[in-house]
């Protein structure tokens, strides 16, 4: 029961470091024969920070496992195996024979959602993302409102002293939402946003058909290009629910796996 318990959890653990978008190795000890530290079916995860989790029996056998591992991480090839005599190869004092196989476990680029402003709509729609498979910065200069927000290994909160300041955390393929205090401190996002040379898929903000055209209009006067003005979404989320934080947080959740997918 034990085994399976301890399987199960290193599946589990392996799934979530796909999603969190980490490049892996599983290496699974497939014959032990004579004298060895470990069984067949002993397995390890193992990370560019080295051991994860897991044993294939420790000491020398263990740290050249972990060595082969990093290496197949930078290496071309997904798979090898390696037999070693631990005695001749390994330099234990063990007489046995271990075959383990390597296998390389690489990670989609996570799904990167960039959050200008941590307030009651961000704090709402965060809660609806975080169990997805993406990865979360939140922007905020109120110390404040970063520290309303959930407790999770894909979201991170980073205070500024401007809004604009969080524009470094662009990324290609990133989905920037801005949902700040208001139009005087979404505009300066935008604008740094859009002229960037980073191209991002999805580009949002918070606010009305109003406030569409004015954001438009500035955004020409501060040189834009137009062809980056047609891919401004504004207003942010489907037309769906009510005014209500929550409401709106799964309309724009709708919104965006829609257009991720």
């Amino acid at each position: 029961m034990q085994d399976h318990i301890q399987a199960t959890n290193l599946w589990e653990e392996i799934a979530r470091l796909h999603r969190d978008g980490r490049d892996l190795i599983v290496v699974t000890v497939i014959e032990a024969r004579g004298s060895t530290p470990a069984d067949s079916g002993s397995k390890l995860i193992a990370t560019s920070d080295g051991l994860h989790t897991g044993t294939v029996g420790g000491g020398k056998i263990e740290a050249r496992t972990l060595s082969e591992a990093a290496s197949l991480l930078h290496s071309p090839a997904s798979t090898v195996i390696h037999r070693w005599n631990l005695q001749r190869d390994i330099g234990m004092t063990c007489g046995g024979e271990m075959t383990l196989l390597f296998e390389k476990v690489t990670a989609a680029p996570p799904w990167h959602l960039l959050i200008f402003g941590a307030g009651h709509v961000s704090q709402a729609l965060i809660r609806v993302l975080i169990p997805l498979a993406c990865r979360i910065d939140c922007i905020d200069t109120r110390a404040e409102w970063l520290e309303k927000l959930p407790t999770a290994s894909n979201l991170t909160a980073h205070q500024v002293g401007r809004f604009e300041d969080g524009v470094t955390l662009v990324q290609n393929r990133s989905f920037v939402l801005s949902i700040t205090k208001g139009h005087a401190s979404d505009f300066p996002v935008l604008r740094d946003v859009l002229q960037r040379e980073t191209l991002v898929p999805f580009i949002g903000v918070i606010g009305s058909q109003s406030k569409r055209a004015v954001l438009l209009r500035e955004l020409t006067e501060a040189n834009v290009p137009a062809e980056r003005l047609e891919t401004l979404i504004c207003p942010l989320g489907l037309p769906l629910g009510s005014n209500d934080p929550h409401e709106i947080a799964i309309s724009i959740a709708a919104q965006l796996l829609s257009l991720r997918s």
